[in-house]
């Protein structure tokens, strides 16, 4: 990933784990590369008076080998698996919110202030 861009984002979780991104969402193979000539990089402003102190991000681990032709390919499927899950649970939220709603509107005002 190149750290330089604007679009790049890191996050350190407790566990240690450290996660690096493109927010744009235009890296197939995060953590470890970016696209070859990515139309969206834009380099960072490196001297805008910056200080860095003791806490500067860990340095990327080293690239895993060769992944192959269908790194891609696999990461689409995942990707469509998980939006394909998506309606599904907005389609739960809606429901939830509808059927309390209902209960809220035919509750007296006096019943809803009460503890549950």
């Amino acid at each position: 990933m190149r750290e330089e861009c604007k679009h790049f984002q890191s996050r350190t979780y407790a566990s240690g784990e450290v996660a690096r991104f493109c927010v744009l969402d235009l890296a197939p193979e995060a953590p470890w590369r970016c696209p070859e000539n990515c139309p969206s990089y834009q380099r960072r402003w490196a001297d805008a008076g910056w200080t860095h102190g003791s806490l500067v991000e860990p340095a990327i681990e080293d690239e895993p080998g060769e992944p192959g032709p269908g790194v891609g390919a696999l990461l689409d499927q995942a990707e469509d698996i998980v939006n394909s899950v998506g309606p599904g649970i907005v389609a739960e939220v809606e429901k939830e919110r509808q059927r309390t709603s209902v209960a809220s509107a035919s509750t007296p005002w006096w019943r809803r202030w009460r503890r549950h």
